[in-house]
């Protein structure tokens, strides 16, 4: 039983000096992050009514690549799809942006700030059978998360982003003007990343 611990131990402080080794540099690296969470959507207006939306599953992923040691560049798709007393909303995000990581005094610890810009491709389904389009919006991010390193390529990851974003009109199929989507939403995710060098 010793043994087994010790070797346990062994094998947990290698994995960990490995992670640390590259865990404060992303430079040149290439990465994909996959990822789960919720999303607090704000309230919309359809069909002329206020509409109290309720919080949401979101889901995707995406790509990172450092730039350098402080700088990283990154394409993330996410899905989320929430209730409604009126219907049912989902919102697809295409968000280009960058990253400014910290090097901390524990390497495998690395906190950033990001920011961005978001394409949000947005649809309603009303609770009444009817159909409606939503229009498509751009906006922009601000983020905050941390990336964890178990090992040298494999990072936990968390992440609490802010997306605000003009409203947009709800219209009928005929081009008729139902109401305002407002896709300004607050999210918080949690994953993994995985570096490919």
């Amino acid at each position: 039983m010793k043994k087994l611990i010790a070797l346990a131990c062994l094998a947990t402080t290698v994995s960990m000096t490995s992670g640390m080794a590259m865990a404060d540099s992303i430079k040149g690296r290439v990465g994909v992050t996959g990822k789960i969470g919720f999303q607090v959507p704000a309230d919309n207006e359809a069909d002329f009514n206020k509409n109290k939306t309720d919080v949401g599953f979101i889901g995707g992923g995406g790509f990172i690549f450092g730039i350098d040691d402080h700088i990283a560049a990154e394409l993330d798709v996410t899905r989320t799809e929430f209730g409604s007393r009126k219907g049912d909303f989902g919102v697809t995000n295409v968000s280009l942006g960058g990253q400014y990581r910290f090097a901390l005094a524990h390497p495998q610890l690395v906190p950033y700030l990001g920011a961005g810009l978001d394409i949000l491709v947005s649809d309603y389904d009303p609770s009444d059978g009817a159909r409606r389009d939503v229009d498509t919006t751009v906006g922009a991010h601000a983020s905050a998360g941390v990336d964890y390193f178990i090992m040298k390529q494999l990072a936990l990851t968390a992440e609490a982003k802010l997306v605000v974003a003009p409203d947009t009109s709800i219209n009928d199929r005929s081009g008729i003007h139902r109401g305002d989507f407002d896709p300004t939403s607050f999210s918080n995710t949690f994953g993994i990343r995985y570096f490919f060098n």
